[in-house]
């Protein structure tokens, strides 16, 4: 009797545990169901909120677009402004093999340094890819200078071509090495076109920072390189801000010593010269490589915004037609977005819009997102002014 007892007991006991599992699964199949839906609900509202901040955007552009600034797809990334005719004469006629087209070509800037050196640097980046009609050149006038110093700079070109453009976290060892041999026999070039320049001419020791800058030339050992460049033409804009590279914190110098360089630089210079663009470099370079500054704050400090003032007097100063007014232009663009001045800001982007192949938009993964952003803001803004 008593068995029987026990067996009913733990038949009545199975009973409630299995009643008691199954009413447990349903209560978390329930609760997984509301989970589930939960999770959809949220992922919906996070769909729509991203449907809702495209829309808005898409709307943005328009409205920009519609005020006559140029449409996303039809940025230029690879120039700064127009290219000059002239240039893209010469280059065609270089590619098809003509070298005394590009001879020609870069000996009509005469003496004006500055132009000597952007007409060099465009005929070595043709040579770069394909460098027949250079060594053509070469075999034709061994002891040209001005081929010597394409070839030179051709030499400088390769090398950084091969390096890249990123972080030396993101180098490869092996990129390293050839860029360090590359730029040995690049070195060996510049010294020889330094051989057979006109002792007035500065260039081939501008096509020598580059290389300075990647062997890392000891600080005393860039002065003297850099006195060679100044005691021939103290003012060429791009000689200013290669140097400034070269004492940045991310090559050979640091912040404290880049800055004060850019400042001598500035203060070197007379009104419409636009060496006022070098303290702006540097605290572009500044805030891109320090963690802990942040754009929204460190461009309003008073030393960037009395650069800026002083960069606007300098740019209203130079000659309407100076092709490097435009770097200026950029990096202005970029600050006065910054700084809330955003009326100021799009007087630069009207005159710079359409081509962004230039500091500070090349430093960005997104150039053209980054300019966007910058450009989109100011003018809506000033357009909700009503300016």
């Amino acid at each position: 009797m008593l068995g029987l007892i026990i067996f009913g007991v733990l038949l009545l006991g199975g009973a409630a545990y299995r009643f008691m599992t199954a009413r447990t699964k349903t209560l978390q199949g329930r609760i997984a169901a509301i989970e589930a839906d939960t999770e959809s609900a949220k992922t919906r509202t996070d769909a729509e909120k991203a449907a809702e901040k495209a829309a808005k955007r898409a709307r943005d552009a328009a409205a920009v677009v519609a005020l006559g600034f140029v449409a996303e797809a039809d940025l230029d990334t690879e120039q700064g402004q127009p290219v000059a005719p002239e240039r893209t004469a010469a280059v065609a006629a270089v590619r098809s093999g003509d070298w005394e087209a590009g001879a020609v070509y870069v000996a009509a800037a005469g003496r004006d340094w500055e132009e000597r050196w952007q007409r060099v640097r465009a005929l070595a980046e043709v040579a770069a890819e394909d460098d027949a009609w250079l060594l053509a050149w070469r075999a034709a006038y061994p002891s040209d200078p001005t081929a010597a110093l394409v070839d030179a700079d051709t030499a400088v070109r390769v090398a950084w071509n091969v390096r890249g453009s990123q972080a030396g976290s993101r180098t490869t060892q092996e990129q390293f090495r050839l860029f360090h041999e590359l730029l040995v026999k690049a070195q060996s070039r510049a010294h020889e076109a330094q051989r057979l320049a006109d002792p007035a001419d500065p260039v081939p020791y501008m096509v020598e920072q580059p290389i300075a800058q990647g062997l890392g030339y000891p600080h005393d050992q860039y002065g003297t390189l850099w006195a060679e460049i100044t005691g021939r033409d103290p003012k060429i804009l791009t000689a200013h801000t290669t140097a400034l590279q070269y004492w940045c914190e991310k090559w050979r110098g640091s912040h404290e010593l880049a800055l004060a360089f850019a400042r001598g630089s500035a203060a070197s210079g007379a009104p419409g010269e636009l060496l006022s663009l070098l303290p702006l470099v540097a605290y572009v370079e500044q805030e891109l490589h320090d963690e802990e500054l942040a754009p929204e704050t460190f461009f309003k400090e008073p030393g960037v915004r009395a650069a800026v003032d002083a960069a606007l007097a300098d740019l209203g100063a130079a000659d309407p037609a100076d092709r490097r007014a435009v770097r200026l232009r950029h990096v202005l663009a970029w600050l006065l977005f910054w700084q809330d001045r955003d009326a100021e800001a799009v007087e630069q982007f009207q005159v710079i819009d359409g081509y962004i192949g230039a500091l500070p938009w090349y430093y960005a993964g997104s150039p053209k997102g980054r300019y966007l952003y910058a450009r989109d803001w100011a003018v809506l803004a000033t357009a909700g002014d009503g300016t």
